[in-house]
């Protein structure tokens, strides 16, 4: 009998950690992935100190490879987020459930499901839980999944396979299903389709979780634009597409009876004069609906925009990322801050928003983290 060292395993099984206790005191909890395979594939959940913008790591759960894309559910009990062993190979991808422990930061696999496609990049769940969707970026292709009782997966019930090209002979050969997002009232369903330059419209049925075409099944964006990500203002009348190809944010008008955007605006994400190569990623508007902000790769940058009272796009700067490649970005539930995952740069970087101005002025050192793709937020 070794009374000493069951006495010290006891006492460890008990100690909380200074991260866990801020975590537990009310700090804004943050998951960001690790875009990589095997066990340096991760989802790390990190405490955030919103008044210096330093981030604290409280729990890394590992066994996810490729998480490229994730989102939590609205009672924030839930987690669903893109599993791959092979991003873009041959095999089908899968997302998986998992259950949140509370505010410890662990998560409990739950199961997973087939994608039905490959280069799964994008999750997303309706404002009642109750369904979550898939885009394909390599099989152009989009799936919608019911959630059970126990917030577990059921199997895809709608596998819409997209259809087309567009101008760019490299990038548009066929279709690349780049998001997929809810409307405001949970009726509608849009998938940028960077290959084939549109942004497609879908019904919901909120009980079975089908999808099926809306009338009209699309709206254009322009030639070669590639559209990669979208998000409503939080007025719900316009639309913010982020084109990865052209380097600009289109701005549509939004019908929410039919379901139809009407483009009125392009505006590019990216200095005048500049020469060099790159591509658009994210986007994400300030709770209040004043600012809006664009990340650039290549450029390493993000545009930020003040949002007019019709919707339109008005330039406020352009700053530097201070990392390679900003892939992904959140803005924290005040709209104080915007946290900008740069994944080849393996960082992480925390920066306030002036609330009169929406310019960005970076706070905290910048996190290390392997291949950041995607940052959430627990409230």
């Amino acid at each position: 009998m070794k009374p000493i060292p069951f006495f010290l395993s006891l006492l460890a099984s008990l100690i909380v950690t200074q991260t866990d206790q801020a975590a537990l005191a009310g700090e804004p909890l943050i998951f960001i992935s690790s875009f990589a395979a095997g066990d340096n594939g991760a989802i790390e959940a990190l405490s955030l100190d919103d008044s210096t913008g330093r981030l604290n790591r409280v729990h890394r759960t590992t066994g996810i490879e490729h998480p490229f894309f994730f989102v939590i559910s609205p009672d924030q009990n839930f987690l669903y987020t893109i599993h791959a062993k092979s991003f873009g190979g041959s095999q089908p991808e899968e997302v998986a459930a998992y259950a949140l422990e509370g505010r410890t930061g662990r998560l409990k696999l739950l199961n997973r499901q087939s994608t039905h496609g490959t280069a799964s990049c994008y999750v997303e769940i309706d404002a009642t839980g109750k369904t979550v969707l898939v885009a394909n970026y390599s099989t152009g292709s989009v799936a919608s999944f019911p959630v059970q009782c126990d917030g577990s997966l059921g199997a895809a019930v709608s596998i819409i396979q997209h259809v087309g090209s567009s101008i760019d002979p490299v990038r548009q050969k066929g279709p690349n299903a780049h998001c997929i997002v809810f409307s405001p009232d949970n009726r509608f369903a849009f998938a940028a389709d960077l290959g084939i330059d549109q942004v497609l419209s879908y019904r919901v049925n909120k009980s079975t979780a089908k999808l099926t075409p809306n009338a009209p099944p699309f709206a254009k964006a322009p030639a070669g634009a590639g559209p990669r990500h979208l998000t409503f203002h939080p007025e719900g009348k316009y639309v913010y597409v982020i084109n990865e190809l052209q380097n600009s944010v289109t701005m549509s008008d939004y019908d929410a009876n039919s379901g139809v955007m009407h483009p009125r605006q392009t505006i590019s994400t990216l200095p005048s004069g500049f020469q060099g190569v790159s591509h658009c990623a994210d986007l994400k508007i300030t709770p209040n609906g004043k600012f809006l902000y664009g990340t650039n790769r290549g450029h390493d940058s993000i545009a930020a925009y003040r949002i007019e009272v019709d919707g339109a796009l008005n330039l406020i700067e352009i700053v530097p990322s201070l990392g390679k490649g900003p892939q992904n970005l959140l803005i924290t539930g005040d709209g104080a801050l915007v946290l900008c995952a740069n994944m080849p740069g393996n960082s992480v970087v925390v920066f306030k928003i002036d609330d009169q101005t929406g310019r960005l002025k970076a706070v905290g050192d910048p996190l290390e983290i392997t291949s950041p793709s995607c940052i959430r937020l627990l409230r």
